[in-house]
């Protein structure tokens, strides 16, 4: 029963996907006032996508071809550590919280391969932006997840999930502060939201993630865009499940998990609406702009492993 239901989460993380990024869509366009397209189009654009024909260019090699196959994989896999509806997850192990950034930073490398390999100088300068911003995400990310793993005393992710719940609401302390507000720092870098990236830009000025895939066609810029839709999902259960798991089932009984989809679905929607409201706002940053963004993440999650220490 539980396995089945950890592999429940894992499809409701992959399916749901396209809709929450057809909900924020949405609701930037209420926002600015315009009507948006349905919450349902990035369904029909996968869609679509899956039928057409894959160009690939004709200097490129075999790496353009697996890029998407390994990123869209790299996601899934990442997908299996979260915990959604209940304290466990699909892939629980020792570390994997540490597995779960590289598997991430897996995924971002092979697709800078494709863009570099794809022979375009757009490609090539996405990837290099691309680079940058990875290597300035990967350390607060790594230092976030290790504050609340040292606090919660196991370095796996369902672990966290399990003690955090077991914590009262009330002692939400300034080390779970630090270590989300950094959190959610870095994952508006690491999925390529506003104002980092802007994902609906295609000026070549500003775009880095569409740099990188303006090259793919076809099944291949399906599974990129649908890989960056699920990575979208899952750090936001992740920032969820780590931080606010209240209300997650204790039971795998059918009302404890009608309750706890309930609840997710509430906390999702804060989050989305959260997220639509911050990019309605804000102007994208310059790119010699991002470094002191991202360095503040970085000084965050390194006060939060320091008064994490400090508390043991």
């Amino acid at each position: 029963m539980t396995l089945a239901m950890n592999v429940v989460q894992v499809l409701l993380l992959i399916l749901m996907a396209p809709l929450v990024r057809g909900v924020i869509a949405r609701l930037k366009a209420r926002i600015q006032n315009r009507r948006g397209a349905s919450v349902w189009r990035p369904y029909s654009d996968l869609l679509k996508l899956f039928r057409k024909e894959d160009l690939v260019p004709p200097s490129a090699s075999f790496v353009f071809r697996l890029a998407p196959i390994v990123v869209f994989t790299a996601t899934l896999v990442v997908a299996a550590f979260v915990p959604l509806l209940h304290g466990s997850a699909l892939l629980n192990a020792t570390g994997d919280f540490v597995l779960l950034v590289y598997l991430l930073a897996l995924g971002r490398f092979f697709l800078m391969l494709g863009a570099m390999d794809g022979g375009s100088s757009f490609g090539g300068m996405g990837a290099s932006r691309e680079a940058l911003v990875s290597t300035l995400a990967e350390a607060p990310f790594l230092l976030a997840l290790m504050s609340v793993a040292i606090a919660a005393h196991t370095s796996s992710i369902a672990g966290m999930v399990r003690w955090t719940m077991g914590q009262n609401f009330f002692q939400f302390s300034a080390v779970h502060a630090l270590a989300f507000v950094a959190m959610a720092l870095v994952s508006i870098a690491e999925t390529g939201r506003m104002p980092v990236d802007n994902p609906t830009t295609h000026l070549e000025l500003t775009m880095i993630h569409e740099a990188m895939v303006l090259e793919y066609s076809g099944p291949s810029l399906a599974l990129i865009e649908w890989a960056s839709g699920i990575k979208l999902t899952v750090v936001m259960a992740l920032l969820i499940a780590l931080f606010a798991p209240w209300g997650m089932a204790s039971s795998l009984s059918p009302l404890a998990i009608a309750i706890a989809s309930l609840v997710l679905l509430l906390k999702m929607t804060a989050l989305v609406v959260a997220l639509a409201l911050v990019e309605s706002s804000v102007a994208k940053l310059r790119m010699y702009l991002v470094p002191d963004f991202l360095g503040v993440a970085s000084a965050l999650a390194i006060l939060a492993v320091v008064f994490t220490a400090l508390m043991r």
